[in-house]
This record gives structure tokens, sequence and C-alpha cells, in this order.
């Protein structure tokens, strides 16, 4: 955010501020109703690997490895939350209307308490997928700390843990072959997530991430690493990540991704994003909007995919910058 935003909210900022939360919670629930068209995809399209994304994520192809911060930071490398000094609480809602699925999120991350510029995030989402097929629900925390090194190197290390069950039936109906496992969990455990953030120059970075470590051995939790290298600066910036499946499939699968965004006039982001799967054998573009003022910032992006099964991902969210409202200390000068 540039340093000319950084000012105190007045009375009237909240209140429109809380006004607009109120019109995207009216949003996020409209488009919930509508997301659970009767499609047929394959489930792994809506799980999307586990990934929870924010729009700008997810307007970006899924490139933020590198230069994520901040809540995005906290769910694709928990090394970045440290690269901003921020205090950032949000929310966010992904639609998936072929897959039939629905998630509503919230995080929040600090890295301004601590004076030493360390960093720490929590989130949680809540995820239903094809409730009329495969009754998918799941549950996903997050935590992570991360640690500046001479504002130069920024690592990260976070924990997930899942609780899914899976209540549908299978092809086979009410059978014992295929029928659905009633309350029972399938999953429930803990994972863990390492990331590392380079930064040569003011504006490039390069990072090498890790997801999944201890390696829980399931498709819900794959093994993941891959990394990304991005140039970024106030108002413009760009990215490319690969990230390689050592789990979900029968082989080991790669995704590419790469995203570029440019903020027009000081306050309205614009986003475009590709990306291809190798596992799916797929190919998706995605594009996103938004508005950020010191205050807060409001989100949206869709994906589709245009090549193998048909699908789309929708994403709104909105961020609260609590390090402008004087509820919490300035970002300190030791960092």
């Amino acid at each position: 955010m540039p340093d000319a935003l950084l000012h105190s909210i007045t009375p009237t900022l909240r209140w429109r501020t809380r006004t607009r939360c109120a019109l995207l919670g009216v949003a996020l629930s409209c488009i919930a109703e509508a997301g659970f068209a009767e499609t047929e995809v394959p489930p792994e399209l809506g799980y999307n690997y586990g990934e929870s994304e924010t729009p700008r994520t997810l307007a970006l192809g899924g490139a933020q490895r590198a230069t994520s911060y901040a809540i995005g930071g906290l769910f694709m490398n928990p090394a970045n939350m440290a690269r901003t000094q921020v205090y950032h609480l949000g929310g966010f809602s992904e639609i998936w209307p072929e897959s039939k699925r629905v998630s509503f999120g919230g995080a929040a991350v600090d890295s301004i308490v601590n004076t030493k510029g360390v960093a720490g995030g929590v989130g949680y989402t809540w995820n239903q997928q094809d409730k009329d097929g495969i009754d998918r629900q799941y549950n996903d925390l997050r935590f992570a700390l991360a640690f500046p090194l001479q504002n130069k190197f920024f690592l990260g290390l976070g924990g997930r843990y899942l609780w899914l069950a899976q209540n549908g039936n299978g092809p086979l109906g009410e059978s014992l072959a295929s029928g659905g496992l009633g309350e029972e969990r399938i999953i429930e455990g803990f994972s863990f997530d390492a990331g590392l953030t380079i930064k040569p120059t003011e504006s490039l970075y390069i990072s090498a991430v890790g997801n999944n470590l201890s390696d829980p051995g399931n498709g819900f939790q794959p093994l993941t690493a891959g990394g990304g290298i991005g140039f970024a600066n106030n108002d413009f910036g760009i990215e490319a990540d690969v990230v390689f499946d050592f789990t979900t499939w029968d082989k080991t699968t790669a995704r590419y991704m790469g995203g570029a965004e440019y903020l027009a006039g000081g306050a309205v982001p614009i986003r475009v994003g590709y990306r291809f799967d190798t596992g799916l054998e797929s190919q998706a573009v995605s594009a996103g909007l938004g508005y950020t003022d010191t205050q807060f910032s409001a989100d949206a992006a869709v994906r589709r995919y245009i090549s193998g099964e048909e699908g789309t991902a929708i994403v709104l969210g909105l961020t609260l910058h609590l390090e402008t409202s004087g509820l919490t200390p300035s970002p300190s000068s030791e960092f």
C-alpha cells in the first residue's frame, strides 16, 4: 500500500466500512444459494487440492508464492507474512457452481505488534462440496509464524489441521461397497508447511514452499513442493509459479501458474492469470478487480477452465486494515 494512503479512520469512514461489510455479506449469501447447479465434474476439480484462495490469489492464477503478503501469505507461503508491516483481518467466500462447492473463511495476520517484525497468523475455512453427491464437508484450521532476516530473507512455518467427512453415496448407491460413511470423519489430522522467500533487490522476490510436509499419505492433504519468482512494486506486479504434487494422482504432476496485476488510480487493482494443471489435464484463465484504501480492501475474482473439465470458481473477499484504525500500535521502525 502506498505510504501516502496511511492515515487514521474517521467516524464517517468507519460507518462506510460497516455498510460495505453488510452489502458484501448479502452478496456472498446470494451467490452461495446460486452455487449449487446440477452438473457432474470430477471432485478433484472442486476440492482444488485443499487450497484456500483469496481473490487476489485466484485472480493471479494461483501464482502467489513469491509476492503474497498478510492473509495471502498465510495460505500460500507463510514466510511472506513478514514481508510487510500490517495487521489485517479478513473474510472471503469461494463458490464453485459446477462442483457444487461453497466455502466461507476468515483470517487474521499481524506483523507489527512484535518489534522485531515477527509475524503471526491464523485462518479457518468451512467447506461443503456436492451436497447431493459425495456430500463432502471439511474444516481447515491454519496457523503460522514468519521471521524476517535483515529484510532480505523471510522464513515461515505453518501448521494445518483438517477435519473431513464424506457422507454421500458412490455409484452403487446405498450399498456396503459405496454407501456413505454417516458422520464418521475419514480425515482428521495435522500437517505442516514451510516457506522461504529471498528478496535480492527492492522489487524482486524468489520463493520455495513445501505443503503437507509431514506427508499424511492421502489426496486430501497432498504433499507438494514448489516455488515462484515475482516482481512487485507499489503499482505493478508479475509472478510465475510451479508446484509439484506427489500424492493426489498415481504419478507426480505439476501445476504451472502465472499472473500480473496493475493498481489503477492508486486504488483499483486489475488482475489476470493463467493456470495449467497436468493432473486434471486442464487449462484455466482468471481475472479480478478490487478497491483498496487505507482502511479496507474489497476484491472479487473468477477462474474459468477453458480445456479439460468444465468448471468455474468465484471468490469474494473483504479485508480490514487495522494498522490504520488506531486500535493497534504503529508499525515499528526497528523492522
